[in-house]
């Protein structure tokens, strides 16, 4: 074990979740705290004969540590791959300059390209602490970003990480950009276009603001937390595949802003058009097809914010090698009926099994999707993709395709079902008109979704959709007793999520 240096400590983990954050806990009186001027809050630099972090420092008065122990968060015991009473020296890490770079972008100052890849650096180091990362995300999306700013950032993001190179000519992939629930499209177009020959290694992100992102959802049907190594296999094997990017370092600052964006609740167009393309570019992509909804409720709510959306986009993307084709779909209201994780796993199976009782506008959706994607990797003539999509559904070579990338990955899994259900019916009779996308989202969240897989909301209606009083619109899934709760008090106090008109 030895002696503890006057800069040294044993380590302790806490067992406490700060998810992605290293957090250092030391005593008040701790003679380290003392010779150094730590204080709370402090950025410190931890190391071991392993690896070195820098973490933020929480003081703890009594009761959890002894006066030679320093405990670990989580997050901060994986990075440094700590054993227990290893000791640990700490130190104050050197001056991050490239905080002034962020602090000249909130007074009005661009950044130039080489500040961009300066904050990433630092970033990826671990150098910045949630309130530095909170304020480079509102800097950003208050002060908005040029064009040159945004390929700055797009570049700068996929230097800092890993980059993947296929022995292809062609590579595609595909995106949405988020904001309407249920639109669970990836794994089904994944299937028809890898089916048809063509090479389409999907990474995909987890949720930012919504029930559930691409990756969280087909984790209830495949291992998606592949290493390098085991995702060129599936792709090698399959053609395909539907991985969380995180776990392979592709772009890896997006991982660290994406946490503090979820915190903030906020995802703007420049952060945005950097974290998808920056992944496209680093999984080795050539062409991408990404989905922009636009609707009074989706992310992008009118279309001329879809249209702009779409041209920043495409001109970021050809400045960073790629081809992009944007394609504007229908935002009013969800896609499929499950909005969760596993409902809308439950969603993808059944539209590429072809159940009979399957969601028709997500098959719809995905035929379309996947229609636009053949044409532009040249898999079929303009014109002729939906029939090529079609029929790849329609005679089981996509469910056949689906089985076997979830088979590579790690093998099939069932989605799993909520212990708590509850149905929230109409008021009164008439036609649903709409539907409030986002706070039906967060009416899935409130019952645990995505953390909880299986929690969400499964929907009954459309818009069109006659509804007599007391007939249900749509169930809650939840975990817990006390998650359910949570959602109905919500929807409790925003009845009209569904907005049903009189009819006479």
């Amino acid at each position: 074990m030895g002696h503890a240096s006057d800069s040294s400590l044993m380590l302790k983990r806490m067992g406490i979740d700060t998810y992605q954050e290293p957090i250092v806990y030391m005593r008040a009186d701790c003679h380290v705290c003392r010779a150094e001027g730590f204080s709370a809050q402090s950025r410190i630099r931890v190391t071991t004969d392993r690896a070195s972090i820098i973490a933020t420092l929480n003081v703890v008065r009594d009761g959890f540590l002894e006066a030679q122990q320093a405990g670990l968060s989580d997050a901060a015991w994986r990075l440094l791959e700590a054993t227990p009473d290893q000791l640990a020296t700490f130190s104050h890490p050197r001056t991050v300059e490239s905080l002034s770079a962020v602090r000249g972008k909130i007074f009005g100052h661009p950044f130039q390209e080489a500040q961009l890849l300066a904050v990433l650096q630092d970033i990826a180091a671990g150098r910045y602490a949630d309130i530095d990362l909170s304020a480079f995300l509102t800097a950003c999306a208050a002060g908005g970003m040029s064009l040159d700013e945004v390929v700055g950032l797009t570049r700068g993001m996929v230097r800092v990480g890993e980059c993947l190179t296929w022995n292809r000519a062609l590579v595609v992939d595909k995106h949405c950009v988020g904001g309407l629930p249920g639109n669970r499209i990836t794994p089904i177009l994944v299937s028809i276009v890898a089916a048809a020959g063509v090479c389409i290694p999907k990474t995909s992100s987890r949720a930012i603001t919504s029930p559930a992102g691409t990756a969280d959802a087909m984790e209830t049907l495949a291992p998606v937390d592949l290493d390098l190594a085991t995702m060129r296999r599936v792709v090698e094997r399959e053609g395909g595949c539907v991985v969380w990017g995180g776990a392979i370092r592709l772009s890896p600052c997006d991982d660290v802003l994406i946490r503090v964006e979820r915190a903030l609740d906020l995802d703007s167009d420049a952060q945005l058009v950097a974290s998808v393309l920056s992944k496209k570019v680093a999984a080795g992509s050539s062409h991408v097809v990404i989905d922009i909804p636009v609707g009074p409720t989706a992310k992008v709510r009118t279309p001329q914010a879809g249209e702009m959306l779409a041209r920043l986009l495409e001109r970021v993307g050809r400045e960073v090698g790629l081809q992009v084709r944007t394609v504007l779909t229908d935002g009013l209201q969800p896609v499929g009926r499950g909005i969760g994780p596993a409902l809308e796993a439950r969603d993808v199976v059944a539209v590429t099994r072809n159940d009979r009782d399957a969601p028709e506008d997500l098959r719809t959706r995905s035929i379309l999707l996947a229609a636009e994607t053949l044409e532009l990797a040249g898999a079929c003539a303009i014109g002729e993709g939906v029939a090529r999509a079609q029929a790849i559904l329609d005679d089981g070579r996509a469910w056949r395709k689906l089985q076997a990338i979830c088979d590579a990955q790690g093998g099939m899994r069932t989605p799993p079902v909520a212990a708590h259900q509850v149905e929230v019916a109409a008021r009164r009779r008439g036609m649903v008109t709409g539907f409030d996308n986002r706070r039906l989202a967060r009416a899935a969240k409130l019952a645990g979704a995505p953390a909880d897989a299986a929690a969400g909301v499964d929907l009954h209606v459309r818009i069109g959709t006659t509804v007599d009083a007391g007939q249900p619109l749509f169930t809650l899934h939840a975990d817990t007793a006390g998650e359910l709760t949570y959602a109905q008090e919500y929807l409790a106090a925003h009845p009209e999520i569904v907005a049903i008109a009189e009819v006479s």
